[in-house]
């Protein structure tokens, strides 16, 4: 993917320290979080007024670039401004996502119960609404079910003004006053279905004021009134299933009222009431996410909001205890209440007078004594973001100014210098970076000979960087607040080479498994493509090849290259062309509107790959035009084509499922069946042109490895691991692919003897362990002479805890040499070894865990020495 944005301004990164030995058990260590440095601060314009939150949708899951189904590509979107890099990066629980536009078609909404099977399969159609009135009205909202009346959120024109118009609205309300009183703690009276039908009517009206009308003060102080007598109820703050939704939507009401400054109370009794035992309630973290998603960020730009801080800024020293108390758990899976946090607090600090000054110290305090990397990161990052847009002028203060060549400094210290081509790394070793350097410098020369272009279509961008960060996660953290861009993709390449001050950067993560990139940079050389793309074939900005639809060759040249430049084979484009979905015709129809990652990617691999071994001259003429900047007239080219080459399309796409699309050597694939926690495995490689493949290296995603040809692995705990499995021939070119398997039940290994209770031993476990947020449980073993490899996991029980090593110390977040850091308890690391003694392993608690597992596995050895 590739849009276009500046890059940001570089420092120069800096080196880790190292750890010191010890042979007696040592004390634990505290964590010591860095200061930050001052800078210069940037410009910033006035923020839009965001809307009133829509409907609550089900999340279709945001993943990155092709490859597997947890890592598809997302579609390239024009460069986001600060403050819409600030409203999309506001994090929601795990599954869903708000609706903050209007939409042509309904949404899918989140299930709601179901009161009845009539009421299941009831007429729902916005005449069902806008023809009733009064009790009529409030009897069918009642009896309707959630799901139904949350298709209300997109009406329009009539069907809006008929609904919403302000009469319905104070009837409802009304209605709702009345159930309030006695809310019972559930939906049993239709309560929460009136509350959704208020919340519509506040959106549908904001975004279509011209059909639906004004609405004037008589509608506020009825909605106050119901809002009043509900949080004045007896169970509005149950800790239930039933509750939280009703829960959920109250308290996104006060916001889509613009009442947040009537509830400040009632904001503060949410988030002090949050204890760990939310987790494990259905949608009560949701809930506790309502009151800072909602009222605390919109209502900043409400001044009634910020006049009610101001007179009483004690909501903004709770959201301070509140994001430092639980500011380790911010990278696990109820992460996004900290962060979210932080985000308001980093907002609230551009309110000026008397309310940003208050939140001003708070977030001080905040990032001060919060690190930059590790579980707190995701806190500081938002936070420091943040306050670095709305508050700029006291960046200093916050030590935030130039916040991208910070986190830069901060997260991708490495660099070396490729040519043209800066990398910049997270954890790149020196003969890693060399492999990405020799890559790129070959890729060059495929590129030209491939496009045979006669230089740049563009004046600019001569230079390039590449940032690489460690992991998925990371990235995910980091790489919007650095570069700007949209993380919901496995990486992507910004620049615009028609402007002088721009400076193109390709971003990507490495995966944890070999899928076949150098160094495994994941799509390395997809993203390098679209940059000589963009800077010979395509002349102008991404905007402009947007005009007509090109992605077939946009994103197809990219997958192409990456996969012939490697000589690897791209088993999902084969496995599409037996499926025949597509017409050579459509694909060149291509847009990211209009097409899945599906079409997009392996379909636009296919129809570029057709077109180069069957048309070049077409190619040719096509990119005559794009290196011009005539966009319509390459369009012409492929389009003028109709449908004369669909058949013959067809045809080769049945040979290339057949076998002629396989790139010379070995191409890895594989067959698995699971049985419980084992799975058998069963190599399917295949051989082109000679030669025959002589090796198999399998990894099962939880540390352990295979060189069988048809191993059977039993996991230790139940869950979905990455299975990869590289093949080497007989002239050393190896192949690697990754599929996903899902265990169901894990082997228990027996309890360690040890009496005391923090010692492991060889291929035992201890249950059980259980801590608080921020506190860590230590275990130590013995290492014996000969053994080669430890392996620890952890897993069971609730709760969020990070599985640390070292080998010399008791092992924390701040002094480790190997990390699993997953959401959950599902942990696992494998270390290498080579001397016996005493080793040190911790789970550290990111929230509250109880009954979680620790196990060790490793081959046998002699006994212990003299110490």
């Amino acid at each position: 993917m590739r849009p276009r944005i500046p890059i940001r301004t570089l420092v120069a990164g800096f080196a880790a320290g190292c750890a010191t030995a010890a042979c007696l058990l040592p004390v634990p260590a505290a964590v010591a979080a860095p200061a930050p440095t001052p800078a210069k601060a940037p410009a910033h314009s006035s923020p839009t007024v965001p809307k009133p939150l829509g409907a609550t949708l089900s999340d279709a899951g945001t993943s990155s670039d092709a490859g597997t189904s947890s890592d598809a590509f997302g579609p390239a979107a024009a460069p986001l401004t600060p403050d819409q890099l600030a409203q999309a990066q506001r994090p929601l629980p795990p599954g869903t996502a708000v609706q903050l536009t209007p939409k042509t078609q309904a949404p899918t909404v989140r299930p709601g119960a179901t009161r009845s099977a009539t009421t299941a399969t009831a007429s729902c159609t916005p005449a069902d609404f806008g023809s009733r009135t009064g009790s009529a009205l409030v009897s069918f909202i009642e009896g309707s079910t959630p799901d139904c009346v949350n298709t209300l959120f997109n009406l329009t024109g009539s069907d809006a003004g008929k609904a919403f118009k302000e009469s319905q609205m104070l009837t409802v309300a009304d209605a709702y006053r009345a159930l309030a009183s006695g809310y019972t703690g559930d939906d049993s009276t239709g309560i929460w279905q009136l509350e959704l039908f208020l919340r519509a009517g506040w959106y549908v009206q904001s975004n279509n004021a011209g059909s639906v009308g004004s609405y004037d003060a008589a509608l506020t102080a009825a909605n106050q009134a119901a809002l009043d007598a509900f949080f004045a109820s007896a169970h509005w703050q149950d800790v239930t299933a039933a509750n939280a939704p009703v829960l959920y939507d109250a308290l996104v009401l006060t916001d889509s009222t613009n009442l947040q400054a009537s509830y400040l109370n009632v904001y503060k009794q949410v988030l002090t009431g949050y204890t760990s035992a939310y987790d494990s309630v259905a949608g009560m973290d949701k809930a506790v996410n309502a009151v800072l998603f909602a009222p605390l960020w919109r209502g900043n730009w409400n001044p009634a909001f910020v006049n009610a801080v101001a007179a009483d800024p004690s909501i903004l020293s709770t959201m301070g205890s509140f994001a430092t108390d639980h500011k380790d758990m911010a990278s696990g899976p109820a992460g996004f209440l900290v962060v979210n946090t932080g985000n308001d607090l980093g907002r609230a600090a551009g309110d000026g007078g008397a309310a940003g000054a208050a939140a001003g110290r708070q977030v001080a305090a905040l990032l001060a004594a919060t690190p930059i990397t590790g579980a707190t990161g995701p806190l500081y990052v938002h936070a420091a973001y943040d306050a670095n847009l709305y508050d700029a002028a006291n960046c200093s203060v916050y030590g935030t100014c130039n916040l991208p060549a910070k986190l830069t400094a901060a997260v991708l210290p490495n660099q070396q210098v490729c040519d043209n081509r800066t990398i910049e790394t997270e954890n790149l070793t020196g003969d890693e970076l060399n492999t990405v350097c020799t890559s790129l410098r070959g890729e060059d020369t495929f590129f030209h000979n491939l496009v045979k272009d006669s230089g740049p279509a563009n004046p600019y961008g001569k230079t390039i960087d590449l940032a690489v960060f460690a992991t998925q996660a990371d990235y995910l953290t980091y790489s919007w607040a650095i570069f700007g861009n949209s993380t919901n993709n496995g990486g992507e390449t910004l620049m615009d080479p028609t402007d002088p001050n721009n400076q193109p950067v390709s971003v990507m993560y490495r995966k944890a498994w070999n899928d076949g990139f150098p160094a495994n940079v994941w799509n390395l050389n997809h993203e390098y493509t679209h940059y000589l793309d963009g800077i010979y074939d395509m002349k102008g900005t991404f905007g402009d090849e947007l005009t007509v639809p090109d992605i077939w060759w946009v994103e197809g040249v990219a997958e192409y290259e990456s996969y012939a430049y490697r000589g690897t084979t791209d088993t999902q484009a084969m496995a599409e062309a037996a499926k025949h979905t597509y017409k050579l015709s459509t694909v060149f129809q291509n847009t990211y509107d209009n097409s899945d990652t599906v079409r997009t990617y392996p379909w636009g691999y296919l129809a570029v790959r057709y077109m180069f071994e069957k048309h070049p001259d077409v190619i040719s003429t096509m990119l005559g035009h794009f290196r011009t900047g005539d966009f319509q007239g390459a369009y012409r080219v492929y389009n003028g084509l109709g449908t004369a080459y669909d058949a013959d399309f067809d045809s080769w796409l049945t040979a290339c499922a057949a076998g002629a699309c396989y790139a010379q050597g070995p191409t890895a694939l594989f067959g698995s069946s699971v049985n419980g926690a084992t799975v058998s495995l069963t190599d399917k490689s295949v051989q082109t042109g000679g030669g025959s493949i002589t090796a198999w290296h399998w990894t099962f995603g939880d540390g352990s490895t295979s060189d069988q040809q048809n191993p059977a692995h039993t996991y230790a705990a139940a869950g979905t691991y990455t299975v990869a499995l590289t093949v080497t021939d007989n002239t050393g070119r190896t192949a690697s692919t990754p599929a996903s398997v899902t265990v169901t039940a894990g082997t228990a290994l027996p309890t360690c003897t040890d009496p005391r209770t923090d010692a492991l031993g060889q291929n035992c476990s201890r249950s059980g362990v259980s801590a608080t947020a921020g506190n860590t449980a230590h275990f130590y073993l013995w290492l014996p002479a000969g053994t080669t490899t430890l392996k620890v996991t952890s897993s069971g029980g609730a709760g969020t805890a990070a599985l640390y090593f070292d080998p010399d110390t008791w092992a924390s977040p701040s002094a480790f040499t190997a990390s699993s850091t997953n959401p959950g308890t599902a942990q696992s690391l494998t270390v290498s070894n080579s001397t016996a003694g005493y080793r040190y392993v911790s789970l550290y608690a990111v929230t509250d865990f109880s009954g979680v597992t620790v196990s060790t596995q490793f081959c046998s050895g002699p006994g212990p020495g003299a110490r």
